[in-house]
């Protein structure tokens, strides 16, 4: 019996690698080989093996077989939809055991445990700034690259990120979602509100060591601890200036770039600061 077994493995001649079906083996090949001989008549794209091939047609005949039996909602691909339901068991497998943390993906978890490790494996080549996650790592890229792949259809205002372009939309829409349960307050973002709510109970819980001043977000201490240690971190490798906060190194890059992202939506002029354009909005009342 082992003697059959032996004879039916298939060696990779590269690697060395053993396979009980000869197709087998010849899918392994491709992935020293790098051929891709399966492409789509549509787009062009190429892949290695014929299911794959499958499952991005899908993309083009926005066909998604896959369903969810709770809400409805229908993916391209089976683990995709496995993922999605435990949206619905609240199922989080995948526990962290240095803080007890737990989550829905393996994927997750391991992103979860470079905050306990401080690996940030994902580099910048052009400045060396390293990230846990390779989805920051491109959207840090767009600052060097000054790519703005999201664009809004009402105002042609376009953003490195597609979260931003949703807030954005809600200045068309005029929708605010979360709201103050103590006064009525609406607010566009979450943060906004959490930000707001510590004025109704007056706590400022973040406390300057130096000079006893308090802040009711632990942002505006750190801003404040610059003006103690005159540290500057944010520089501008155009003119070498450098400011304490990010926001003034951010309107100050635009004079280099002549960025004006504040439009006026009645006569179209634009600035390069929000205070600039409601100073503007004045001359029109």
């Amino acid at each position: 019996m082992q003697s059959n077994m032996e004879n039916k493995l298939y060696s990779c001649k590269i690697c060395g690698a053993c396979f009980t079906q000869k197709s087998h083996l010849l899918r392994h090949t491709l992935t020293h080989t790098g051929d891709k001989p399966h492409s789509c008549e549509v787009c062009g794209s190429s892949f290695s093996r014929k299911s794959h091939l499958l499952r991005h047609m899908l993309t083009h005949t926005g066909d998604k077989p896959h369903s969810c039996e709770v809400c409805g909602s229908s993916f391209i691909q089976k683990s995709t939809l496995l993922r999605h339901i435990q949206t619905h068991t609240g199922d989080k497998p995948h526990s962290c055991e240095v803080c007890g943390s737990s989550f829905a993906r393996k994927s997750n978890l391991l992103q979860h445990m470079r905050t306990h490790t401080g690996e940030k494996p994902h580099s910048c080549k052009v400045c060396s700034s390293s990230f846990i996650r390779k989805s920051h790592l491109l959207q840090h890229m767009r600052t060097h690259t000054g790519d703005r792949p999201h664009s809004c259809e009402v105002c042609s205002s376009s953003f490195t990120r597609k979260s931003n372009l949703l807030l954005h939309m809600l200045t068309h829409t005029g929708d605010r979602p979360h709201s103050c349960e103590v006064c009525g307050s609406t607010f566009t973002q979450k943060s906004y509100l959490l930000q707001h709510i510590v004025t109704h109970k007056e706590e400022k819980p973040h406390s300057c060591g130096v000079c006893c001043l308090s802040f009711t977000r632990k942002s505006s201490l750190l801003q404040h601890m610059l003006t103690h240690t005159g540290e500057k971190p944010h520089s501008c490798e155009v003119c070498g200036s450098s400011f304490t906060c990010k926001s003034n190194f951010l309107r100050h890059m635009r004079t280099h770039t002549g960025d004006k992202p504040h439009s006026c939506e009645v006569c179209c002029s634009s600035f390069t600061c929000k205070s600039s354009l409601l100073q503007h909005m004045s001359t029109h009342k």
